[in-house]
């Protein structure tokens, strides 16, 4: 138990010795621990010394300094934690009131009711230990802060943010991504990698809530499916395989969704299968948006064993894909109206750009107009590709 421990400023001698009969059963038990200066500048050099002192029993009426200039530099140092208790004679009622007004804590009067003080002392020990209480919970929810933002900092380097990621075939691919957490860390992903000269691996994926432990759960699934992909599997048997791994390693129920495909640049065929995600939609050449069909896939990561099917579309010179996570489709405004398939698709068959970077961006902003200032509730995640040639 670290001790509380108090200084006593008085110029009269015999309070020292006071005060060390009458608490000497929490001095020897180490509750109290006292220290004694006789006027303000030989507190203020105490103070300095001992920079825990807790509580301060200071006379008013004092040589050198008095009291109540004391207690305007302890104020200067601007520590809640350290609590004053003023003592002047019974008649100087003046004084104690300015003291009172000036933040002191309490304060006894002369001659000292030594049962009264020891309870002053306790009730501000009690305030002290709940001030310092507070204080390291704050400290703790700084450092915790902090670590937020770091680890925010970390989930957005592991995405990839090079674009265009495959310049070498730069004349037949576009590609663009972006990933926007709700809070400092998401539970979105998306990712690209080549799988060999002429496929690459496309993925976006959801995890179950939000937070430290849905951005756990993402890097863990994002490792995983990535390092299975990239040895070639096809998409079923690349999430066939992740879900079985996901499965063993899930804790408190935890899942992804995830559609993944396999592109290539080189006859536009999308092999992809979708592990229970939001559909996708393609924007034909001509303008006409198409959704592509509803999942029939398990989420990954809630049933072992499951065995994912993979299905084929054609992208035609001048189509887009352009794939999305609920934080979009289900934004709010401020009436908590939703933002809405029909909308989102309303606005694909309005879009009169070329690029991928476009697309999203414009998506991006629509969302955020119709929300209209209200909080963001979910991670918000794009990812469009189009064939160029």
């Amino acid at each position: 138990m670290t001790p509380v421990k108090i200084l006593s400023v008085d110029d009269e001698m015999d309070l020292e010795l006071l005060l060390t009969q009458y608490f000497r059963r929490q001095i020897r038990k180490g509750q109290y621990e006292f220290f004694f200066a006789h006027n303000g500048l030989e507190a203020l050099t105490t103070l300095l010394k001992q920079k825990d002192i807790d509580i301060i029993l200071s006379d008013i009426n004092m040589p050198e300094m008095d009291g109540l200039t004391l207690l305007a530099k302890v104020n200067e140092m601007q520590n809640p934690a350290l609590k004053c208790i003023m003592v002047s004679a019974y008649g100087d009622m003046s004084n104690i009131r300015q003291a009172m007004n000036n933040g002191a804590f309490d304060f006894a009067t002369k001659p000292i009711d030594l049962d009264d003080l020891s309870v002053t002392i306790e009730k501000a020990a009690e305030q002290i230990d709940y001030i310092k209480k507070s204080q390291a919970e704050h400290t703790q929810l700084e450092s915790l802060k902090t670590d937020l933002a770091v680890a925010g900092d970390i989930q957005q380097a592991i995405l990839p943010r090079i674009f265009p990621p495959f310049p070498e075939d730069e004349d037949v691919l576009d590609l663009a991504a972006l990933m926007t957490p709700a809070k400092d860390v998401g539970g979105d992903f998306y990712d690209f990698f080549r799988i060999d000269k002429d496929r690459i691996g496309v993925v976006i994926a959801d995890v179950a809530g939000k937070g430290v432990p849905a951005a756990i759960f993402m890097a863990v699934s994002r490792t995983l499916i990535r390092a299975i992909g990239m040895q070639g599997y096809e998409p079923d048997v690349c999430l066939t395989k992740a879900n079985s791994l996901l499965c063993q390693e899930s804790v408190d129920q935890m899942f992804v969704t995830v559609f993944y495909a396999i592109y290539n640049l080189r006859t536009g065929v999308l092999d992809y299968c979708n592990g229970g995600h939001n559909s996708p939609y393609i924007i034909r050449s001509g303008g006409q948006v198409e959704a592509m069909p509803i999942s029939q896939n398990c989420l990954v990561g809630v049933i072992e064993g499951v065995t994912y099917k993979k299905e084929q579309t054609q992208l035609q010179e001048g189509d887009m894909l352009v794939m999305y996570t609920d934080g979009v489709n289900e934004a709010t405004n401020t009436t908590f109206e939703e933002y809405g398939d029909d909308r989102m698709e309303k606005l694909l068959g309005q879009l009169n750009v070329n690029s991928c970077r476009e697309v999203i961006d414009r998506q991006l902003a629509d969302v955020r107009a119709f929300a209209n200032g209200a909080e963001q509730s979910d991670d918000i995640t794009l990812l469009a590709l189009k064939r160029k040639q």
